[in-house]
């Protein structure tokens, strides 16, 4: 299965992005390689059912070279919140969705047993084998209509480490029979790892600000 160029409705999809990027702000819209990069992306996911570098190469003949798509997506001053949020807001358009449910909901994806450099991750219970594997939580943000279900939000969870260990501790000494005025006091939450409720706030608020004209008649958590 080759890959040379976008799929026509794919292109007809990233020039209404760009058109409402500039509206949302003058200058905001991708620049041609952008636009090229993006076109190529959403081409090989949907050619591959998959995120991979090295399959989109393989497709395009080598055309698309792995270090030039991974740079582009690693080093470019692409407008990544706004790109989800005008897609959201031509989605919608595009159905005629006025109103719908907010969900939130959570993924625990597994990555790696020794990966550090993955954003947010650390270590987790793996249900299907029992141990522990390092994995990342997203936080979803789902509008619920009465046509389609559309992710509109997300953001990645990862317990305080500072807190994590002094829970670990505390449980030590507790079972050791060490009183709680002779043990270490709880330290403050870190503002970098905030609670599920908090970023579950925090992507309501954003929805309220970013699409203001869908009424919403409910929200699950």
């Amino acid at each position: 299965m080759l890959m040379n160029a976008p799929a026509t409705f794919i292109q007809s999809y990233i020039d209404d992005l760009n058109d409402a990027l500039n509206q949302l702000k003058p200058g905001a819209a991708l620049t041609r390689i952008q636009a090229a990069w993006l076109g190529t992306c959403l081409t090989g996911i949907l050619l591959m059912n998959s995120v991979c570098w090295a399959k989109f190469e393989r497709a395009s003949l080598g055309d698309c070279k792995v270090a030039a798509l991974s740079w582009v997506f690693r080093k470019a001053s692409i407008p990544w919140d706004w790109l989800l949020r005008e897609s959201v807001v031509l989605i919608l358009k595009r159905y005629g969705i006025t109103e719908g449910v907010l969900a939130f909901d959570e993924s625990d994806r597994a990555r790696s047993k020794s990966t550090k450099r993955i954003y947010k991750g650390y270590k987790q219970k793996h249900k299907g084998s029992g141990g522990y594997v390092n994995g990342q939580t997203i936080v979803l943000l789902l509008l619920v209509t009465s046509s389609i279900t559309v992710p509109v939000g997300f953001f990645f969870y990862m317990p305080d480490p500072a807190l994590k260990q002094w829970d670990k501790e505390d449980k030590r000494l507790k079972k050791s029979g060490i009183a709680k005025k002779y043990r270490p006091i709880k330290p403050e939450r870190d503002s970098a790892y905030p609670t599920k409720t908090e970023i579950a706030l925090g992507l309501l608020k954003e929805f309220k600000v970013a699409h203001s004209l869908i009424k919403i008649k409910g929200v699950l958590a």
